[in-house]
């Protein structure tokens, strides 16, 4: 999670450290699905198995260890995710990222051939140390792909792949569950996986920059080690053993000794996992705290619902997919929708408020389902759930890096992004204890006085939920509102968790928000993986919406302004393309960049008639006082971008000012990137 502070080797050209070195790949969008498919199997399997974990639990038994599915395959990942970023910077993210997919490839199908609960939850954790580096190798690579201009578009489709399966994740684990198996949850990564590992064997080729790294592995283990105790602490604690036992004390004591070991690492570390300067950050430990527990919430909530819905509900898998998707589409609507706000107003801090509030009301809704709650009503509920989560999410990133300087905006985004990831494992694991100590008492409750028939045990009513459908009616009824209660007080515990972040919220203060703090992308903020970027790739991020079309005719409009010129834009833009290639020739201009024609004729006519520029033959050529009009707009376009950097001084961090360099460069002109040949002619240049 540590940023990516150390050293980084310009590239020849001049481009920022760290930027896309020359790439030999003929067309972009073959490399770029590849990755696409890649970031696609990790995110899926963040959602897919959801609603598979009723029948897996059926079928190899086990269900007080349901939880750890879902939390082997988190705590893997979120450790190995910063270990992955690090050694693909030092030698090669190629070969690291081809290594990550056959990892994952590996768990997966070794949980497709699990023959019992042990073997699912370990080979889920190597699935998860596979799914650590698809997550953040795939974003990586991109950015040696795409110059710093482009790198938000693409980007954002890795984001938009998070909110596509998050939708569809649960309706495909239900139709595979339904119409297949469970396994095929896991071995349908396989065929998707292989064609990304060809693919990027075959096409990708790339001179990557790379970066010397000094890995806190001692850290990274630490921090691993405190997150698995506690998380077995809780998971254990009142189900396997006793909440007393000697066994459940050694867990926390020695997660505390490990936790204190950790801050003593991490005190001298060169490039530390979680850096320690960031808790004097009031809004950065507030900010924290919250994220756990939105983590805590959303996961425990993915997790136990469909159980509630399959089961209690008698619901098929695919249908208690479809019933999820309330809660999903509320969770993205308010996760884009308040990131959106808050970058056109600028204010933010209504939305954690509200979000916490919203959050709270959903956990007290869910709280009071029963057997024979309607759908409608089910539905609003999950809907008010999800619509609180999506408020916090993508505004709780916002906030961390509007609030910390250049050099910790990497790290810090990576730190709410790990609690958040956490929280999510902690969630999983106090629900399912929650749910499971719930259950044995509430069923031997149900069965008092009520003897089975033979062949069947509370064990075995507990363990498999689908012999409930073989007991006397009589029967069925008690252990459905036992499974119902033992689901539904889990949400009335999780209450407390949610009031605090709400009272936490309400002590957030609000900033100015930085012209280079964007909304998020959703692998950012519904992501369950911690975002590991550097400061630089997250400033290049964000400045890439300045290939946007009204971004860029606004930029334009101020440079003239800077340059103290009386242009259109559109005219100072075709000055500029005069400056940097000699010459210009408006048909040229837009066959190839679509600007339309008539606004590149009405920018000739008049640079034409300030004298600015000639005709020789077709192409526009620029006159002496064109030339000295073309520096005034050289000067204004450095200086524009500068001032949307705000308090990041480039003069301060040299990485910032190669970028500036080279954004001011690619703004002159709308040639392509002559490293790489771009997706489609008519993807940029409508800027005026």
């Amino acid at each position: 999670m540590a940023d990516a502070a150390a050293e980084r080797t310009a590239t020849p050209e001049g481009g920022p450290p760290g930027g896309p070195p020359e790439v030999t790949v003929h067309r972009l969008w073959v490399p770029i699905g590849a990755l696409l498919l890649a970031m696609l199997l990790a995110a899926l399997d963040q959602t897919i198995v959801s609603t598979a974990l009723p029948t897996i639990v059926s079928d190899l038994g086990g269900l007080d260890h349901l939880s750890w599915v879902v939390t082997a395959y988190m705590l893997a990942s979120t450790a190995a995710t910063p270990l992955w970023g690090k050694l693909g910077d030092m030698y090669g993210r190629k070969r690291f990222f081809q290594a990550s997919i056959v990892i994952f490839l590996v768990g997966s199908a070794l949980c497709g051939i699990a023959q019992n609960m042990g073997e699912l939850i370990a080979f889920r954790a190597l699935q998860g140390l596979g799914g650590g580096g698809l997550m953040v190798l795939s974003q990586a690579i991109v950015g040696d792909l795409v110059s710093p201009r482009d790198r938000g578009k693409y980007q954002g489709l890795f984001g938009a792949v998070f909110g596509v399966t998050s939708v569809l994740g649960p309706l495909l684990g239900g139709l595979f569950v339904d119409h297949l198996s469970w396994r095929w949850v896991f071995y349908i990564n396989l065929p998707i996986g292989a064609v990304a590992l060809v693919v990027i064997a075959a096409v990708l080729h790339t001179a990557e920059v790379k970066r010397r790294h000094k890995i806190d592995y001692l850290g990274t283990f630490l921090i691993a080690s405190v997150a698995t105790c506690l998380v077995l602490m809780t998971s254990l604690g009142g189900t396997t053993w006793a909440w007393g036992s000697w066994q459940v004390i050694g867990l926390g004591v020695l997660g505390v000794v490990l936790l204190v070991a950790f801050v003593a690492v991490e005190r001298t570390a060169a490039e530390p996992v979680l850096p320690l300067r960031l808790f004097r950050s009031t809004t950065f430990s507030l900010v924290s705290v919250v994220s756990f527990v939105i983590g805590f919430a959303m996961f425990g909530a993915l997790t136990y619902l469909p159980t509630f819905l399959q089961v209690v509900m008698q619901v098929s898998p695919t249908m208690s997919g479809i019933h999820m998707l309330p809660m999903v589409l509320g969770m993205l609507l308010t996760s884009i929708g308040s990131g959106q706000i808050v970058a056109r107003t600028g204010h933010y801090r209504i939305f954690p408020i509200l979000g916490t509030a919203i959050t709270t009301v959903g956990l007290l809704l869910l709280s009071r389902l029963t057997e024979h709650t309607g759908t409608t009503e089910m539905s609003l509920y999950f809907l008010v759930f999800g619509l609180g989560l999506g408020l916090v999410m993508q505004v709780l990133v916002l906030i961390v890096q509007n609030s910390v300087g250049y050099e910790d905006l990497g790290v810090a985004t990576a730190g709410a992004t790990f609690f958040r990831s956490i929280g999510a494992s902690f969630g999983v694991s106090i629900f399912g204890t929650i749910f499971a100590g719930g259950l044995k008492d509430k069923l031997a409750d149900a069965l008092a006085g009520q003897p089975l028939p033979p062949g069947f045990s509370p064990e075995a009513v507990s363990s498999d939920p689908r012999v409930i459908s073989s007991l006397p009616a009589a029967l069925q009824a008690g252990i459905y509102h036992a499974y119902a209660k033992s689901i539904t007080e889990v949400f009335l515990y999780a209450v407390p968790v949610a009031v605090v972040a709400f009272v936490l919220s309400l002590f957030i203060r609000e900033q100015k928000l930085r012209s280079t703090v964007t909304a998020p992308d959703l692998s950012e903020s519904i992501g369950l993986n911690p975002v590991e970027r550097s400061s630089l790739d997250e400033i290049a991020r964000a400045m890439s919406v300045l290939s946007s079309r009204s971004a860029r005719r606004d930029l334009f409009r101020r440079i003239t302004a800077e340059a103290g010129l009386d242009l259109h834009p559109a005219s100072s833009w075709l000055i500029l393309q005069m400056h940097q290639h000699g010459y210009a020739e408006p048909a040229e201009l837009a066959e190839k960049r679509v600007v339309p024609m008539k606004v590149i004729e009405e920018a000739a006519r008049e640079v034409e008639s300030r004298g600015l520029a000639v005709r020789n033959g077709l192409p526009l050529r620029l006159t002496e006082s064109g030339a000295e009009a073309a520096q005034q707009l050289v000067a204004a376009r450095r200086t524009q971008l500068s001032r949307l950097l705000g308090d990041y001084d480039e003069k301060q961090f040299d990485d910032l000012a190669v970028l500036l360099t080279r954004l001011s460069a690619s703004l002159g002109h709308d040639q392509p990137d002559r490293t790489v040949e771009q997706p489609h002619p008519h993807s940029e240049g409508r800027s005026f």
